[in-house]
């Protein structure tokens, strides 16, 4: 795999330099531009050091928020939801408080009990037995993809591999006509989309509308399996479960946002992540060439590497302290995953992208207690297999270009990277 693409340390050190000299109470990592020139860490190396759990007193789109930005302050955050909630009436996991009307109710978005009733209704997609069953038909689909690549003409990797193959599984998953695949992948796309932050968003009556459209698609599919015996699909598990057959249609929406969105940019932009990773590491690639057996260690790193959601928030349920400082009920708290998996008083040599830790599964990308990602095994073997089948069929992808970055703070994601496979 050809190193063609290097780090611009200028940039980076530049960067650096300017995050060191800025007063510490201004530092606003939300700042999406820091996302899209990929400078944002240093901006978290500055906070776990200095002050890890860090107010913004005011920021133009979001308004006023607590940065957490250790691992084990996150944890405790992200364990306790008696303190902590993720209630959508609160204002849901993003930052931005979304205006009347357009507050998406999603078990993600809640707190126990009803978390824990709609969880349970789809997990049984993710259940061991049926993963098994999932292998083989994405193992035959990723082999499709490959073999489908041009050879010797540059070609954009995040469209052809990572879109393509997470929209076949989001498909699948959904048991959702093939040919109309790609609507999922814009779907997911205007679920996140933010006018605010990206000046090239749907505003939000047109993403309302956009959705709106998603939800008509989806009730269709509602009607023809809640009158049909239960099925293995998402669209059939929603429609018999008790604890979400008879959601209103706002709320079915938000399920469908969360299914959606996190079906595909986890695995979509980890697929992208990766290679981007072990073409700036040809050491690290030259490593699992020796030993393909290393790709189950590199898949949580590679996870870790990326962490595709940058942050979730909570909102203080109560006062409470946490990292010495007093935390009022109602205050914003983001959990910034991206800082805590570069956290080095728990994880070792964070900033190096290596390949065979020993524990590569201790990360935050996944989230953890009772909101820890249902699908993070289906996303690993996705991954798994993407590998496996690449190390079989090319011994060199060129990446030709930097990456495009996706406009957000929230996703941390690839629009494009341009690769070339030799033929």
């Amino acid at each position: 795999m050809s190193a063609t693409i290097t780090i611009d340390t200028a940039k980076q050190d530049a960067a650096r330099a300017a995050v060191q000299a800025a007063p510490l109470a201004s530092l606003d990592p939300v700042n999406a531009q820091l996302f899209v020139d990929d400078t944002v860490g240093h901006v978290f190396a500055r906070l776990r050091r200095e002050d890890p759990v860090h107010y913004t007193a005011e920021n133009a789109i979001v308004g006023p928020y607590w940065s957490v930005t250790k691992y084990q302050d996150i944890m405790h955050v992200d364990t306790h939801p008696d303190l902590f909630s993720s209630e959508w009436s609160l204002g849901g996991i993003t930052l931005l408080n979304p205006p009347p009307g357009e507050q998406l109710p999603m078990f993600i978005a809640m707190d126990p009990p009803k978390h824990d009733d709609q969880r349970k209704a789809v997990s049984p997609i993710v259940a061991p037995g049926n993963l098994a069953n999932m292998e083989v038909l994405i193992r035959e689909r990723t082999c499709k993809v490959l073999d489908s690549l041009p050879r010797n003409e540059t070609f954009d990797w995040v469209d052809k591999v990572s879109i393509e193959l997470t929209t076949l599984m989001l498909a699948t998953l959904f048991d959702f006509p093939l040919e109309d695949r790609r609507l999922l992948t814009w779907w997911s796309d205007v679920s996140t989309m933010n006018k605010a932050v990206d000046p090239n968003a749907l505003g939000p009556a047109e993403r309302m509308a956009e959705l709106g459209k998603m939800l008509g698609y989806f009730t269709k599919l509602w009607n023809e399996r809640v009158n049909a015996p239960p099925r293995t699909d998402l669209v059939s598990m929603l429609a018999h479960g008790p604890a979400t057959r008879n959601m209103p249609p706002m709320e079915f929406m938000g399920n469908l946002v969360l299914l959606i969105v996190g079906g595909n940019d986890t695995t979509r932009n980890s697929m992208t992540g990766g290679l981007l990773a072990l073409s700036q590491n040809p050491d690290q690639f030259a490593k699992l060439r020796a030993n393909p057996t290393l790709i189950d260690s590199m898949v949580p790193e590679i996870i870790r590497w990326q962490t595709p959601l940058a942050y979730m928030r909570r909102t203080a349920a109560v006062d409470s302290e946490l990292g010495g400082k007093q935390i009022k009920k109602g205050d914003k708290v983001a959990m910034w995953y991206l800082s805590g998996n570069r956290d080095d008083t728990a994880i070792d040599q964070p900033d190096r992208f290596i390949i065979d830790r020993a524990r590569p599964r201790q990360h935050l990308s996944f989230g953890f207690g009772i909101h820890r990602c249902v699908g993070n095994r289906l996303a690993e073997m996705q991954l798994k297999i993407l590998w496996e089948e690449i190390l079989h069929r090319f011994p060199v992808i060129e990446v030709m270009g930097p990456p495009t970055r996706v406009r957000s703070s929230f996703v941390r994601g690839y629009t494009h990277l341009p690769v070339r496979i030799p033929g």
